[in-house]
């Protein structure tokens, strides 16, 4: 089942690192290499101090003079071409461009979890660590939604489902479902719980993420919210 799976059971072991001291070229070659989007950056107990991404890099790369914003690749290659050629200010290490603190997992953790913290921190990817923070393993998003089998359409039926049942009236309210984030859009009755149509939502295996763009003040059976086609509707046929 879903719910029950763990981080450790889905984490990768072997894991790219970086020290503080690992220079921008050097960075840019196990990205490049490695054909990843990030790697964490430990220390010499082997805990977690930070993250570098091609974001990271990325930054780094439009602060040099005559900067321009490229694509992975080129970036890149341009940053092993201009490493330690840039100015004094721009960060030329690990230590300096990394984000910190990291955002870790432990291993026991849930996989619904952890791909929900992913969705509410915008992030691609989680260090995993033991009790005492050192790295043990890695799991990115595409790790993480491998587990959910779930279709976006299984997952639209379920959630309607749930709300109608906490909402007998079955007020015009949309619901979509992509890559399992659900979006709530529309305009409830005055005095709807909408707090509790987000929370019932959360609830459904497979949800990674809840997006509520609920607006008050209206009545009736009007179209979501910012003119978006609605997957469907509580009060239509989706969902069983």
């Amino acid at each position: 089942m879903v719910g029950n799976r763990t981080v450790g059971e889905v984490m990768t072991g072997e894991v790219v690192q970086a020290r503080p001291d690992t220079s921008v070229r050097e960075l840019a070659r196990l990205l490049t290499v490695h054909r990843i989007s990030g790697l964490p950056v430990v220390d010499d107990d082997d805990k977690v101090v930070g993250v570098v991404s091609q974001t990271d890099l990325t930054r780094r790369q439009a602060a040099a003079p005559g900067g321009a914003v490229l694509g992975p690749r080129r970036m890149l290659r341009a940053l092993r071409r201009t490493a330690g050629r840039g100015p004094a200010a721009a960060p030329r290490t690990a230590g300096g461009l990394m984000t910190s603190p990291a955002v870790t997992v432990h291993p026991e953790q849930r996989v619904v979890d952890a791909a929900r913290l992913m969705e509410r921190r915008r992030i691609g990817r989680l260090p995993v660590v033991d009790e005492e923070d050192r790295l043990i393993g890695i799991t990115t998003r595409r790790d993480l939604l491998r587990v959910f089998l779930r279709s976006d359409e299984e997952i639209l039926a379920d959630v309607a489902r749930a709300l109608r049942a906490g909402s007998p009236a079955a007020p015009a309210v949309s619901v979509e479902v992509g890559d399992g984030v659900v979006t709530l859009a529309g305009s409830p009755p005055s005095g709807a719980d909408t707090a509790a149509w987000v929370r019932a939502a959360w609830q459904v295996d497979g949800v990674i993420g809840v997006m509520s763009r609920l607006t008050a003040g209206r009545t009736g059976r009007g179209g979501p919210a910012g003119g978006a086609v609605p997957a469907g509707y509580l009060s239509g046929g989706h969902g069983g």
